[in-house]
């Protein structure tokens, strides 16, 4: 598995689920090696920027060096961005199975860290594409590709679960997630119409300043569970790489009993029954009222809904541990 060893990484997830189902897996940090040096000092930052670092060419060597070592049956690249073509060229006349999958839309870049030249000049090395996106599988497809899709999902342990059941309940909507100008945008509308916000990220300070919005640092680990289960509406907004489509929170609010208010897409209504496990909108006016109407709805219906949504996530095996299953069967069936 090629991609970042951070603890919040999807990788680390299938990682960790891959080896309990017996897979022989290594994981190489080709993503932290980079941001080790770019991020040391301003001055590497600006000899990458200037195309000057040979910071890719050391990351693409020392991948040679690992797989020459490990002899792996399938390399799994998780995105791609530090990857050269010809990395993958040297990896594929080594005679080994390639796999993306890329938790962006290579297609569409919507921001510094979601694209590169590396990902669309590298897509037709690739043996198999893993996508969570609809509409990236189809245009895949339409360009000759093999295609698995393979939605995101989640990693909560029962034991949180029950844990996260027993916070008290704010009765306010919520947004989790880091910024950009479209969802600035849209809460800013939100908070215009009279409705208070508790929004929780990165660098929020810098988009959003309205006496409605009350902004916190992000939330990790056990915290962000709590969090999420904490609100009586939790909002989740699409980016623009996958307004169609669906995100990490389309699972992870639901699978932890949150109340979910997301965008109507295709992929929401094929996982989520609108108004039973989740609440869908069409455009700004329909979730500001979305949001007055679940505020004031009675604590029995919102616990019911709450139920509905995590039976709705175990049911359906919409978690990474089941995702794994789908993987390995995948890659074994490529093999054989």
């Amino acid at each position: 598995m090629v991609g970042s060893n951070h603890v919040w990484s999807l990788e680390k997830i299938y990682y960790k689920y891959l080896r309990e189902l017996s897979a022989d897996v290594e994981l190489f940090p080709a993503q932290n090696y980079f941001y080790e040096y770019y991020n040391q000092s301003l001055i590497n930052k600006i000899i990458y920027r200037a195309g000057l670092s040979g910071i890719i060419d050391k990351v693409n060597k020392k991948l040679q060096k690992h797989v020459e070592h490990f002899k792996p049956d399938v390399v799994w690249v998780f995105k791609g961005m530090e990857l050269l073509p010809a990395t993958l060229q040297w990896l594929k006349d080594q005679h080994i199975f390639l796999v993306n999958y890329n938790p962006d839309n290579p297609f569409i870049f919507s921001g510094q860290g979601s694209g590169n030249a590396n990902i669309g000049k590298s897509i037709a090395l690739y043996d198999l594409h893993f996508t969570y996106n609809l509409e990236v599988k189809n245009r895949l497809e339409k360009e000759g590709h093999n295609v698995f899709f393979l939605p995101f999902g989640f990693d909560l342990s029962e034991r949180l679960y029950e844990e996260c059941c027993k916070e008290k309940e704010i009765i306010k909507p919520c947004f989790i997630g880091n910024p950009d100008r479209g969802r600035a945008d849209f809460i800013n509308k939100l908070a215009g119409k009279g409705i208070a916000i508790d929004v929780y990220g990165n660098q929020w300070d810098k988009f959003l300043r309205h006496p409605k919005i009350n902004l916190f640092p992000t939330v990790l680990g056990d915290d962000f569970w709590k969090v999420l289960r904490r609100y009586r509406v939790q909002i989740n907004l699409m980016r623009v790489h996958n307004l169609n489509s669906h995100n990490m929170r389309s699972f992870e609010i639901p699978s932890v009993g949150g109340i979910m208010l997301a965008p109507d897409t295709d992929e929401h209504r094929l996982f989520f029954n609108d108004k039973k496990e989740v609440f869908l909108f069409s455009d700004l006016e329909q979730c500001a009222n979305l949001i007055n109407q679940i505020l004031c709805s009675e604590g029995a219906i919102v616990d019911s809904m709450r139920q509905e949504a995590r039976q709705r996530c175990l049911i359906s095996k919409y978690s990474y541990a089941d995702r794994a299953v789908l993987v390995l069967q995948q890659l074994n069936g490529a093999l054989n």
